[in-house]
């Protein structure tokens, strides 16, 4: 893919990863359109892109709210006639002990990962199958393959978006629909600094955005990323179930008096 001329919108593009792709693919001659929550930091990007030449319409929205969603997808094509790229990055949780959480606490993280991803998607789809074709690009997650200890919400969570963007390639080939995801590992950004969570090969920022534009550029269906992390991952999905698991709960942080803490759920 190209982008000189094209339509992107980028959701949850006010920091880390989707900040950086802004400012890629703005670099590269594309018209951004930049949503998120915070209108102070998407104002200050549009701003930074404009400096550079390049051509931003920021758009402020919560994610979670499927109308407000669907506003930004109408503002961009709007605005520019068409949609090319969506790029979904919206979601994220911090370390998720389920020993200690609720239900009502479980769902919360599912519907900030998950339905920040069906909000977007479905009016850009629409979208798409009126112009006659698109591409969608969607930042999932290595814990999407496999339950990650301390965070149980956010991997079911990836997972359910793996196979949603799965069935999509399949019910919206015969439209032009093009779908490229992407699974970074452990990625230091702002929101990941204080998170809880330990991040054994963790890359930067710019590294991992090197490696979606990669993805994007070659049209990759799926793009695990780094390389050892990659590999890991295929290897426990290799190996006998029992002896994933016991490698998994080496990894768990003792809690004292887990029993009365479960009991409390």
């Amino acid at each position: 893919m190209q982008f000189a001329g094209k339509v992107v919108l980028i959701v949850g593009a006010s920091s880390g990863m989707g900040r950086v792709l802004a400012l890629r693919l703005a670099g590269l001659g594309a018209k951004v359109v930049v949503t998120a929550r915070r209108v102070e930091r998407l104002e200050s990007l549009a701003a930074e892109i404009h400096a550079m030449g390049g051509e931003c319409l920021a758009i402020a929205a919560d994610a979670i709210d499927a109308e407000a969603a669907a506003h930004v997808v109408q503002n961009a094509v709007d605005r520019h006639g068409r949609l090319d790229l969506i790029y979904l990055n919206a979601g994220g949780a911090p370390a998720l002990d389920m020993r200690l959480m609720n239900a009502r606490e479980v769902n919360a993280y599912m519907r900030s990962n998950y339905d920040v991803v069906v909000n977007y998607l479905f009016p850009a789809l629409r979208q798409m199958v009126r112009q006659g074709g698109g591409h969608v690009g969607h930042t999932n997650s290595l814990a999407g393959f496999l339950g990650v200890p301390l965070q149980g919400p956010y991997s079911a969570a990836k997972g359910a978006a793996m196979l949603l963007i799965d069935t999509c390639r399949v019910e919206f080939a015969r439209y032009g629909i093009r779908f490229t995801a992407v699974y970074p590992g452990f990625v230091a950004t702002e929101a990941t600094a204080n998170d809880g969570m330990p991040a054994p090969l963790e890359i930067s920022t710019e590294k991992a955005v090197d490696h979606i534009m990669y993805a994007l550029t070659k049209g990759k269906s799926d793009y695990l990323f780094p390389f050892t992390m990659r590999w890991l991952i295929r290897l426990a999905h290799v190996l006998p179930k029992p002896v994933v698991l016991w490698i998994l709960r080496k990894t768990m942080p003792k809690l004292p008096e887990v029993e009365q803490a479960a009991a409390a759920i």
